[in-house]
């Protein structure tokens, strides 16, 4: 093992040799490894198998991440105390000059420069947590602002367009493929009294009237680097960088950020909106944001949250009613649980959505009195 990751690892313009390696992060699509180089003034690297058969088009996934990074990395340049091997990742590039280098089995791998001292976390646990969030994501958006979004690939399709998951939903429905259905009758109302109005988000994407901009797409705050003072340092796992909304990642961030409980929680009485992460999020999100967010993109934010939350639930119902294809389950029960602890979170939400416009409202005044909600 040691002398096929080495042999990988000589693939990439390090300027160094392999000392050492171990398995590194706790993401579960890619295969991740730190390595230590040789030489006590040499930097440390990590290597990545990409997961090519959850994203199909890899030289394309490269292309962004590579137009991303170099984008991000130009305009830091530019501004005074930053550090851009610090605030963006580096890639480090193939000796033939590709972003990427393909092994005889056709498996993907890629090098990023290490970020020392850095650390992130699964769970927002306070105000301070949650503000630093907001402003890495919303600098990420408004540092990519002037990139032209179709320079990009699309590397999943339809990611979050809800009219694709309807259709598939109901289609699933009519099947009842695993006979569920009856099971998740209380579930499925559920979801056909809220469509409607949910839907508007995906409309209004898809007639132009929301304006698509780069964005990350899988907003979790454990892609977030944090310095050793807890502020937010670097965005990472650009894998979903692609065409798409700003309301996609402002509402997912959201979603798995302000969760009192666990994605899968089964006491849903443990499920909530913390309506003051909420408000800590926006804030920091709008402190960068509000010089390139449009109006409609402003006065959706809130319902954005609403909309992932429900989006993600019905995945799970979806594959709960098919059969368990998709995401893995320890359970039979599993997918029906996570999407219950979901909309749980949805009503949650749906209590306190006035609180929720107020506080988009009251920060965006802060930042930028002349922009209307």
């Amino acid at each position: 093992m040691q002398d096929q990751i080495a042999t990988i690892f000589a693939q990439f313009k390090t300027g160094t040799q392999l000392k050492s390696f171990k398995a590194f992060g706790s993401g579960h699509i890619n295969d991740t490894l730190l390595i230590e180089s040789v030489g006590d003034t040499n930097p440390d690297f990590v290597i990545q198998r990409v997961n090519h058969h959850i994203f199909k088009d890899v030289p394309g996934l490269m292309r962004n991440i590579e137009l991303v990074t170099n984008f991000i990395r130009s305009y830091l340049e530019t501004v005074p105390g930053s550090d851009p091997n610090k605030e963006v990742l580096t890639l480090i590039y193939t000796q033939s000059g590709k972003t990427y280098y393909q092994d005889v089995d056709g498996n993907y791998w890629r090098c990023y420069l290490f970020i020392p001292d850095t650390n992130s976390f699964d769970k927002v646990d306070s105000r301070e947590m949650a503000l630093e969030g907001g402003r890495s994501f919303g600098k990420f958006q408004s540092m990519l602002a002037g990139l032209d979004p179709k320079l990009l690939t699309e590397t999943i399709p339809f990611f979050h367009d809800l009219e694709k998951r309807m259709e598939t939903f109901r289609d699933t429905v009519k099947r009842d493929p695993v006979q569920r259905v009856a099971k998740a009758s209380n579930e499925i109302q559920f979801v056909e009294e809220r469509a409607e109005e949910l839907l508007q988000i995906t409309r209004k994407i898809n007639n132009g009237l929301i304006p698509l901009r780069i964005t990350h797409n899988d907003t979790k705050f454990n892609n977030i680097l944090f310095d050793a003072n807890n502020h937010a340092q670097c965005i990472v796992d650009l894998d979903t960088v692609m065409p798409g909304s700003v309301l996609h990642d402002f509402g997912d961030a959201i979603r798995t950020g302000t969760n009192t409980g666990a994605e899968d929680e089964a006491d849903l009485s443990k499920v909530a909106m913390d309506i003051d992460l909420f408000k800590a999020y926006a804030e920091g999100y709008l402190s960068e944001a509000h010089t390139f967010l449009s109006p409609i993109e402003i006065e959706n934010l809130a319902l954005s949250a609403k909309f992932m939350v429900f989006i993600i639930g019905l995945r799970f119902l979806t594959d709960y009613i098919d059969g368990d294809n998709y995401f893995k389950v320890h359970h039979p029960e599993h997918n029906l649980q996570r999407n219950r602890a979901q909309f749980q979170l949805l009503k949650s939400m749906e209590l306190q959505f006035d609180d929720m416009k107020l506080a988009i409202k009251e920060n965006l005044s802060r930042f930028a009195a002349k922009c209307p909600v």
